[in-house]
């Protein structure tokens, strides 16, 4: 099991990162809610990981600290929800967030992210409502600014084209329609926007 890694960040590609470990590059994907508190490329980064093994692929799930990845693994554990659900809705909410609405029954907020039917949030409320209230964990959050606001990393100008481009591939990863993620981006893009805080705004109106 690869429970933690620490290296040279070589490159960001929502919602995936290139993680150089004494030579060796980790592709680790992380929910947009912990990609924003993710150093610059070039700098040192530690994510606590999940490592998942398929018939088809080896895949990494990165958090930036235990609780979320606690939050990660108790979501997976719930009847049909598999680690691309748990990483779309941690995306589109915080760990704050969505433990709130499991403790409100807010099933109308769950229902709003990709892949979650009425059912399906249902179930999620009802599997982990006791669970997460025993795991008391510290989200640390103030739910009603739950997410994290990226921090700009430079004076760079990104062409408009490819910061759109890379919010679109971004949310079709996590799950969104091409229409969907499309008639959000361009709801909510203004000049000089980053990738991040473009991506961050499109999955904030969309929840």
């Amino acid at each position: 099991m690869i429970g933690r890694l620490q290296g040279l960040l070589l490159a960001k590609q929502p919602p995936e990162i290139l993680l150089d470990v004494n030579g060796v590059g980790y592709e680790v994907q992380l929910p947009m809610t912990c990609f924003y508190e993710l150093p610059s490329v070039g700098e040192t980064a530690t994510v606590f990981t999940h490592f998942v093994v398929r018939e088809d692929a080896q895949l990494l799930y990165g958090f930036i600290d235990v609780n979320e990845r606690t939050l990660f693994r108790e979501l997976i554990k719930a009847n049909g929800v598999g680690p691309k659900m748990a990483l779309t809705i941690l995306s589109g909410m915080s760990a704050a967030q969505f433990m709130q609405c499991v403790k409100l029954e807010d099933v109308t907020s769950l229902v709003k992210l990709p892949g979650v039917g009425k059912k399906t949030a249902e179930r999620l409320v009802v599997e982990l409502r006791d669970k997460l209230a025993k795991l008391n964990l510290n989200t640390g959050a103030d739910v009603s600014d739950a997410f994290v606001t990226p921090t700009e990393t430079g004076s760079t100008i990104i062409p408009v084209s490819d910061v759109k481009e890379e919010a679109m591939s971004a949310l079709v990863a996590l799950g969104y329609k091409p229409p969907q993620a499309s008639k959000a981006i361009n709801a909510v893009y203004q000049d000089d926007m980053s990738s991040e805080a473009l991506i961050r705004e499109a999955l904030r109106s969309m929840v």
